[in-house]
């Protein structure tokens, strides 16, 4: 039998020039909606960070995770990813606590070190030495909340959950040995990272059969998929598209319009269809990986209110329900 997974939202708050709503609508349907999707029995929320991004992607995941703390009463709030080395630790250690304090102990925090060179301009980052920024960062957090030594002062209030559950979202060995080396959960589904992972949280002095990951997908439940494509594929291919725009922002590439991510593909990758079937492709995806958590992207931007809300409601009671079935 297939273990039991938790099925999330993950939001990163775009608001696309071609289809703009005004901000301040934009950000209080989305509120309305994720305290909808906790009524109908969602047990997470995953927030993600950029800059600078013309459509508006969420550039302060705490500030948004302490509306949806104040908002809701039980679903876990986890980032996937915040930029750690960009953040300085002893306010990032603080304004975790804050949020985790607000929510009653449900922050699932995970960090990365992102990919974008004018992200690490604009906040004076050392693009070279991200890895081991992000190995200093986790520890001095860690001392700062009282969990190991080296602090010297904790932060107040300090979280209500000790120790903090730490996720490290990476898409290469280098990154997943380095999320197991700090006893962290490894956000990633892919299965050629779980040998290097395991090898982390040994060396680190963890037990790798403590291993957990996590990962985000994209899907859309429909009776009519090649109906449903139809009207979605813009939309899937304009999240894709600007990811590959400011990849190499800043870059000597920048002007060769390079794809890191082929949106010719994006169908063959997609999940759309039953629920039954989506969730029996998943099964097969995440077979052999101790995967507790999936997130799945809740709108596509540029998509109806009508169809957001009702992609959310159908991915939550309907998608969600077998997959924690195991």
């Amino acid at each position: 039998m297939a273990q039991p997974v938790k099925l999330g939202l993950y939001v990163d708050m775009r608001n696309a020039p071609a289809w703009r709503r005004p901000w301040s609508a934009h950000y209080g349907r989305w509120l309305e909606r994720i305290e909808e999707a906790e009524r109908l029995g969602c047990p997470s929320v995953w927030l993600t960070e950029h800059h600078f991004f013309d459509d508006g992607y969420l550039p302060q995941c705490w500030t948004l995770a302490a509306a949806i703390a104040a908002r809701t009463k039980t679903m876990r709030i986890g980032t996937a990813v915040v930029l750690l080395p960009l953040h300085d630790p002893i306010e990032m250690a603080e304004q975790i606590a804050v949020v985790d304090v607000i929510s009653g102990g449900r922050l699932e925090p995970g960090f990365g070190v992102g990919y974008r060179r004018p992200e690490y301009q604009a906040f004076r980052g050392d693009f070279k030495r991200r890895y081991s920024e992000f190995r200093s960062r986790v520890q001095s957090m860690r001392a700062l909340w009282g969990e190991a030594e080296g602090a010297q002062r904790l932060v107040t209030p300090p979280p209500l959950q000790q120790p903090m559950p730490l996720w490290g979202g990476f898409g290469g060995p280098q990154g997943a040995r380095l999320a197991g080396e700090l006893g962290m959960g490894l956000q990633s589904m892919l299965p050629e990272l779980l040998a290097p992972y395991r090898e982390g949280l040994a060396a680190g002095g963890h037990d790798p059969g403590l291993a957990r990951m996590a990962g985000n997908i994209q899907l859309l439940l429909t009776d009519d998929p090649e109906r449903a494509w139809a009207e979605i594929a813009p939309h899937v291919a304009y999240r894709w598209q600007s990811y590959n725009r400011y990849m190499f922002e800043g870059t000597r590439r920048e002007h060769e319009a390079p794809q890191h991510f082929d949106v010719s593909q994006l169908r063959d990758t997609f999940l759309i269809g039953t629920a039954e079937a989506v969730a029996e492709e998943l099964r097969r995806r995440i077979a052999g990986l101790p995967i507790t958590d999936l997130f799945f992207w809740a709108d596509y931007p540029g998509i109806s209110d009508e169809m957001i809300d009702r992609h959310i409601r159908l991915a939550v009671t309907e998608l969600g329900p077998l997959l924690a079935a195991g």
